[in-house]
């Protein structure tokens, strides 16, 4: 899972360090009370994909939702169906927890994503997507 997260990262412009990541990863998938919801996808040369999970609230909705955080594919395994069956078996997952809406989110040059997610009859809500270290913004008020 660490090696397909490197290349997941990778194929979006975002290399990460992963030292100390299976660990980290290994809590958020099977430590006590897991926060976040693992699927995967195999093949006959091992792990072909995976897609993971959380569920979140909504204020606007005043509603949960299940977001997607990843949903990947090694090149290789991509156009065989595999996505839409990761989609398909998370939105029912998360239909048996009570959650009624699945949420996501792609690169906008990630055209190819863009298409599958299109096809499958998702929408797409137009927004840019920000990130902040909350250690950099208590500094940036002190």
């Amino acid at each position: 899972m660490v090696r397909l997260c490197a290349a997941h990262a990778a194929y979006e412009g975002a290399a990460r360090e992963i030292e100390g990541q299976p660990d980290a990863l290994e809590r958020l998938l099977f430590g006590e009370a897991p926060p976040l919801a693992c699927l995967v996808a195999e093949r006959d040369q091992g792990l072909a994909g995976y897609a993971t999970w959380a569920p979140q609230v909504s204020t606007w909705d005043a509603a949960r939702y299940a977001y997607l955080d990843c949903l990947y594919l090694r090149p290789e395994a991509r156009g065989q169906g595999l996505g839409r069956q990761l989609i398909e078996a998370v939105a029912r997952d998360a239909h048996a927890t009570g959650l009624r809406q699945l949420q996501w989110q792609t690169p906008v040059e990630n055209a190819g994503a863009i298409r599958f997610y299109d096809r499958l009859g998702a929408t797409s809500l137009r927004k840019a997507r920000y990130t902040l270290a909350t250690e950099a913004a208590l500094l940036s008020h002190a």
